[in-house]
């Protein structure tokens, strides 16, 4: 009778946690394939919150707006034919060119309509990333703009000196150490050419999405921040509001009668034990096997794995 009662309580267990497993994709399921609510149009709400930079969210990760990211939420919106268009929600300081580039061509390419709804700052490469959306909303002061380029560069020198630190550099290449040390004006002039190309194509961006004049947009691409009022005075922002007003734009854009709000599940919970166990073979791999792999990198492009030498 004991043996039998621990089956069933076992069986219970195991029940409930399948239950607890599925139950966002069935709540999810019911919701939305009722047939009764096959005339409604379902736009997507997809949060898009801080640094935008490359790589991906792993072990010791503290989150950002990676390509990666946006590109799986992206092709899951794309791959369900209930959802008509999708709203991003933006909040971000800005970060990396190359990786503000690939995500507003992702936007620029997708199949199905984009309207950025920007929360309390969309700046710099926050804005880079919006340009290319069917529709920009913000609210009246949401911060929005800063479209310019910045490098910034720590001279140690003066604190070596300080501490009577020397450093040592043995390199190759003229300019491989410059910025480990006071750049020379040649050095100065290479990185401000550099600083103005990227500046050149963040315009040239922006002038292309938002069907504005190149000249126009220089004019406003002095690295100010405006506030959402501001901005849609200069056709940066179309509309202001919230997330409401961002789908009800989308709606008007695309002649949809009936839209309607949703938001995707959160990942099941064997989901989420699945993917913070697969980042902790990834982190041990990296920690015990890098040195290897590297070396096997080498080899096979022909150079001897006893140079010690770091690439950077």
């Amino acid at each position: 009778m004991v043996e039998k009662r621990k089956i069933i309580i076992s069986l219970l267990i195991v029940v409930s946690i399948i239950a607890v497993i599925l139950l966002p994709f069935i709540s999810d399921f019911d919701s939305r394939r009722d047939p009764s609510r096959y005339d409604q149009e379902h736009i997507v709400v997809i949060y898009l919150n801080g640094a935008i930079q490359e790589g991906q969210a792993g072990l010791f990760a503290t989150g950002g707006i990676t390509p990666r990211l946006v590109y799986s939420q992206l092709e899951r919106a794309a791959e369900d034919d209930m959802i008509e268009g999708v709203v991003l929600r933006v909040q971000s300081q800005g970060g990396s060119i190359a990786a503000s580039q690939e995500i507003a061509y992702m936007i620029r390419d997708f199949e199905k309509p984009v309207v950025v709804s920007m929360a309390d700052m969309a700046v710099s490469g926050g804005y880079y990333i919006s340009a290319y959306a069917q529709g920009i909303v913000a609210q009246p002061g949401t911060m929005t703009g800063s479209i310019g380029v910045i490098s910034t560069f720590i001279d140690m020198e003066g604190l070596y000196d300080m501490l009577g630190l020397e450093v040592e550099v043995i390199k190759s290449g003229e300019h491989k150490d410059m910025f480990s040390r006071t750049l020379t004006d040649k050095e100065r002039e290479m990185m401000q050419d550099f600083s103005d190309e990227a500046y050149r194509q963040f315009i040239d961006d922006v002038a292309e999405g938002r069907s504005m004049a190149v000249d126009n947009v220089r004019e406003l691409a002095t690295g100010e921040i405006y506030l959402g009022s501001r901005a849609r005075e200069m056709g940066l922002v179309d509309r202001l509001g919230g997330i409401d007003e961002a789908i009800a734009y989308l709606a008007e854009l695309n002649n949809f009668e009936n839209p309607v709000r949703y938001e995707f599940p959160p990942p099941s919970m064997f989901t989420q034990l699945f993917d913070y166990g697969y980042q902790i073979l990834v982190t041990l791999e990296k920690a015990l096997l890098g040195p290897e792999l590297l070396k096997l990198e080498m080899l096979r492009e022909g150079i001897s794995p006893d140079i010690r030498y770091q690439v950077r």
